[in-house]
């Protein structure tokens, strides 16, 4: 028997990229049009980022927590769980990140959004979450195969990044979104697609304009 050191992870990965996308099209075939209802949830944690109110990030947390629950249902369990048996252990910590986003809501739902950078760049995280549809025809894919923000995993971590930006969340929330990223980002290079970066980019982007903000915030504080 092979030590355990000798593996790789395409050792462990018993589907292709065909398969893997092909997941996508059964889902979205089935639940269309709920896509339009959660591009419509993008688009209202997008304003609230924008114009700011009182209750923006308790909204903004409430529809991600949701987003996030629907995907490790919908996605992990009843489609990826098909092909890949570690998502039903994505499902628990997609399940874990609402509860968290949950308490965010509850906790922050009366934070101001931050101004400068982190607001910046939040708004675009939440806006190339929104447009990640359109990577599936630059790849030649069909537009059933597209993934969208609140029903796939990818765009939903880049759009919480954005929010968790916006009004400077704790850093506890981001670890499960970046881990997610890190898996998303090694499972599509195996697959040998040509879009594997950008999962981890996106999320180690938002890391870094995070760290950088608060930087910024403790130096402005001990003047």
């Amino acid at each position: 028997m092979s030590e355990w050191w000798t593996y790789s992870l395409s050792d462990f990965l018993m589907f292709s990229a065909r398969t893997y996308y092909r997941q996508f099209e059964l889902m979205n075939r089935e639940w269309w049009p709920l896509h339009l209802l959660a591009l419509g949830a993008g688009a209202a944690i997008l304003a609230c980022m924008l114009r700011p109110r009182s209750a923006g990030a308790r909204i903004a947390f409430a529809l991600l927590a949701l987003a996030w629950l629907w995907t490790g249902w919908a996605y992990h369990l009843e489609r990826y769980a098909d092909i890949n048996t570690g998502a039903p252990y994505f499902a628990a910590g997609f399940l874990v990140q609402a509860l968290l986003l949950a308490w965010a809501a509850l906790k922050y739902g009366s934070r101001v959004p931050a101004a400068g950078l982190p607001a910046g760049f939040g708004s675009l995280c939440m806006l190339l979450a929104l447009a990640y549809p359109v990577l599936a025809a630059l790849a030649g894919r069909s537009w059933w195969q597209a993934e969208t923000f609140a029903i796939a995993p990818d765009p939903t971590a880049l759009a919480t990044f954005g929010a968790l930006l916006c009004w400077r969340a704790p850093w506890l929330l981001w670890v499960l979104p970046l881990l997610w990223c890190a898996v998303s980002s090694a499972t599509l290079a195996e697959l040998h697609v040509r879009t594997a970066w950008m999962p981890l980019a996106g999320g180690l982007l938002a890391l870094a304009a995070g760290i950088w903000s608060s930087a910024v915030r403790k130096r402005a504080f001990s003047v």
